[in-house]
């Protein structure tokens, strides 16, 4: 599992996650299954170079063979113009939006790739992204979700109005939850278990959300903005390493951030290589 967050402010959008990813595999009886849990993933990406749009999955680690951080630098490569046999997938500067950005990520990702590989799967793995940036002309971020649950996709859907800010958090919900909504993502489960009736539960979750932190404010400072998601994946790996069962949430953190006259800007990135031996200007490639 993971934990990914999209947290949106005034003045622009920050994503932040852990870099644990589960690998899926199958079983003799074809059931999926846990092949191993690596803490190197690459779970943030930005879709087009040069342009304020981003992405952030959680989920299975691949689909098939390849893993999702190689699926999406393939689309990046269409996006970029690079790629002949689709040249109208390219991202014109001027001429996007973010929501047509994320229906091609759906596209790609779910149409050409999972949909394929796990159609003979009896149970197929879950699998999620938020699309998330600038639209040209428009002073506020976008994001827009794609869940895939058991070989069926919902999205992209708009995660909030493009006028408010706010925290969405996917992956392992429970620590961040219990933090800013006041009670577990459990909860109301286990309340209709012991009889309580939707019609009961709404209330009383709308009351419980009062007692939760109010960390999030419109106005804050893009850098506070930037701690504060950090801080979030951070909780959220800890609380993994000290509960019971294995850490699935773990590794180093990665953070981008997505304003609109700075564009996307890496603010804590790993390497699985050395820069210094690797630059532009010579070295291996």
């Amino acid at each position: 599992m993971t934990i990914a967050i999209s947290l949106k402010v005034n003045d622009g959008l920050v994503l932040a996650a852990d870099s644990a990813s589960t690998l899926i595999g199958r079983d003799a009886s074809g059931t999926p299954a846990v092949v191993n849990v690596y803490n190197n993933a690459n779970k943030i990406f930005n879709l087009r170079k040069g342009l304020p749009i981003g992405a952030i999955t959680w989920g299975s680690g691949s689909i098939g063979t390849a893993s999702i951080s190689t699926l999406v630098k393939d689309l990046r490569r269409r996006f970029m113009g690079e790629d002949p046999q689709h040249p109208d997938w390219v991202i014109q500067r001027d001429s996007y939006t973010v929501e047509v950005v994320a229906e091609r990520v759906r596209g790609f990702i779910f149409e050409e790739h999972y949909g394929p590989v796990f159609q003979d799967w009896q149970q197929k793995p879950q699998l999620g992204f938020i699309v998330a940036g600038y639209t040209p002309g428009e002073a506020m971020a976008e994001e827009y979700q794609i869940d895939i649950e058991n070989g069926s996709c919902k999205g992209p859907q708009l995660v909030r109005p493009k006028g408010e800010s706010g925290a969405t958090w996917s992956g392992e919900p429970e620590a961040i939850s219990r933090l800013l909504l006041g009670f577990s993502p459990h909860l109301p489960g286990m309340l209709q278990q012991h009889g309580v009736t939707q019609q009961q539960l709404d209330p009383v979750l709308s009351r419980l959300t009062q007692i939760g932190a109010q960390v999030v404010a419109p106005a804050m400072p893009f850098q506070d903005a930037i701690d504060l998601a950090e801080f979030l994946v951070d909780l959220t790996i800890k609380f993994s390493r000290f509960s019971p069962g294995a850490q699935t949430v773990g590794g180093p953190i990665e953070i981008a951030a997505i304003s609109k006259h700075e564009g996307f800007k890496w603010i804590r990135r790993k390497h699985y290589f050395s820069k210094e031996l690797n630059s532009e200007q010579g070295g291996p490639q």
